[in-house]
């Protein structure tokens, strides 16, 4: 199949995608057009059908495979899809491991150097509280397969483990910088910072907010899953479990963004920075593949609030 990472600008596609999301929207004339995101296991392209009365165009929904004739075109700066005729697909057309987008490290790598870091924490508490969860097969299992977002960065097979890896690095560097930083509370607090998005997010292929991810958000639930697991651990003292929590709450840095506390422990601060750093530098670096082989200007990226573009040879 052609995936879409191997799209460029007038290529002609026809092939089987999975359809992420689909909605009926109207144009400034006011005709309806369908609004589509389709998904291979490279990434994600916007799809639009605007002729939705062709006899071409079939009845399919949201999570369906579907079987598209399309142009490949730009729009802002990002490839987008044409499409001309679109069926839901049949089963025997399509294998569906080729729509799961997979980190392009190695996820065993990955997670064997995360194991490293657990064994590294000194503190007995916070030592067996890291082996309780990161030890335990089954949920190793799931935070190896699951992501760290639905769009916005690490939207992939492996992305929690990716992003959680990096910002653990990154705050292995701060503590090995700046010695008045608690490292073993650190680098604990950055194991557990997105744990919530276990079930904050659906697993693949729909990768999307259940219903408690909708009315508490992977912050809170995160915080709750490390506060019950505390409760098994006697003798857990009381102060450092607040101090993981509040690491845990204040991860986002500001209220707007989501935090319920700003930080208030030096430990909080270098989670936050950490976390924020790759963030978005991998939402920089999506933006800029999704752009393909083009050098200019991609247009106004509404996470980075900028317009941007590649760095010049």
């Amino acid at each position: 199949m052609r995936y879409i990472e191997m799209f460029r600008e007038g290529m002609h596609t026809s092939d089987v995608y999975l359809c992420k999301a689909k909605q009926i929207a109207l144009t400034k004339n006011g005709k309806e057009y369908g609004n589509l995101i389709l998904q291979d296991k490279t990434g994600t392209i916007d799809g639009k059908i605007w002729d939705l009365s062709s006899p071409g165009v079939g009845t399919f929904e949201a999570m369906d495979y579907i079987q598209i004739e399309a142009d490949v075109t730009v729009f802002q700066g990002a490839y987008q899809l044409n499409i001309k005729r679109v069926r839901k697909a049949r089963e025997g057309e399509y294998k569906e491991e080729d729509y799961l987008p997979v980190s392009k490290k190695d996820i065993k790598k990955m997670y064997d150097e995360l194991l490293k870091f657990v064994a590294s924490i000194k503190n007995p508490y916070l030592s067996k509280l890291a082996k309780s969860f990161f030890q335990d097969e089954a949920f190793a299992k799931a935070f190896r397969f699951h992501s760290a977002a639905k769009s916005v960065h690490h939207g992939f097979v492996g992305g929690l483990l990716e992003h959680t890896l990096s910002v653990v690095s990154l705050c292995d560097y701060y503590a090995s910088r700046y010695p008045m930083l608690n490292r073993d509370l650190l680098l604990t607090a950055a194991m557990f910072h997105d744990v919530g998005k276990l079930k904050e997010l659906s697993v693949f292929p729909e990768n999307d907010y259940t219903d408690d991810g909708q009315l508490l958000g992977h912050i809170i639930i995160g915080t709750e899953m490390i506060s019950d697991r505390i409760k098994t651990i006697p003798d857990f003292p009381e102060r450092l479990a607040a101090e993981l929590k509040h690491c845990i709450l204040a991860h986002h840095g500001e209220l707007e963004y989501g935090s319920p506390k700003k930080p208030a422990l030096l430990e909080a601060l270098a989670l936050n920075l950490a976390d924020n750093t790759d963030a978005k530098i991998e939402t920089m670096t999506e933006a800029l593949t999704a752009g393909g082989n083009n050098n200019g200007w991609l247009g106004f990226n509404r996470l980075l609030e900028t317009n941007i573009r590649r760095t010049g040879e």
